[in-house]
């Protein structure tokens, strides 16, 4: 008989999943529109490069920090919740057990079923079930501050390294043109592998990526026109 193939589930992958892909669509979006509304205003190489180069380092650091301040938050209501189980199961164990119980019934299992799954579950990690089943956290799932700060600061810089790349060697007269292609190009790669990554319809995420920065740099590249005519 053969064996089934085993099934890779993905949803583990999602704190970190989260913030690289966050990050590094940021960072080529971002930084694109940057680039592209300062060669707009008709500014230098040097400043375009320079305004570049200082969003780039202000940008991955401002996501790190936010990804930082933000996880750090859910991590501290899942500490607390933790530490609420572990004092109700300290105080009232059999009460905690009936509830644990009753979590099972709910789903299903006959009544003496339930206590003895209860049971058995909380003979190997009382604190662990009540927290998986009652408040559905899972330890591979809790969230993990340095982590999603580290993944969104480094795919940040990634991304926006590649249109600063682009406008920084590309000739004045193509600088645009090209930045916006290498741009997009990059975006809807981006929203490919982040939909395959987290199995989601690999088109439809693509084609969201790649509209909603379009929309981002014409915005952009047309306010720095305007100013750039003012001034």
């Amino acid at each position: 008989m053969t064996a089934s193939p085993t099934q890779v589930h993905l949803s583990h992958r999602a704190n970190w999943l989260r913030a690289a892909v966050l990050g590094a669509n940021d960072g080529i979006v971002s930084t694109a529109s940057l680039v592209l509304g300062v060669t707009a205003s008709g500014a230098s190489s040097t400043a375009i490069v320079t305004a570049g180069i200082a969003g780039l380092v202000a940008g991955a650091l401002s996501m790190a920090a936010g990804e930082y301040v933000s996880v750090s938050s859910q991590r501290d209501a899942e500490q607390a919740d933790i530490r609420l189980e572990e004092r109700e199961l300290r105080s009232d164990p059999q009460g905690e057990l009936h509830e644990l119980a009753g979590f099972y019934e709910a789903r299903g299992l006959p009544p003496a079923l339930a206590g003895e799954v209860a049971q058995a579950l909380s003979s190997h990690g009382a604190l662990q079930a009540h927290l998986r089943d009652e408040l559905g956290l899972d330890e591979q799932r809790l969230a993990r501050p340095l982590q999603a700060a580290w993944a969104s600061a480094v795919s940040f810089s990634a991304g926006a390294a590649l249109p600063l790349v682009a406008v920084a060697v590309t000739p004045v007269g193509a600088r645009a043109g090209i930045t916006v292609v290498v741009t997009l190009v990059a975006l809807g790669l981006l929203g490919d592998l982040g939909a395959q990554l987290g199995g989601a319809p690999r088109l439809r995420a693509t084609v969201r990526v790649v509209a909603w920065g379009a929309i981002a740099m014409a915005i952009t590249a047309g306010i720095g026109a305007l100013v750039g005519a003012a001034t």
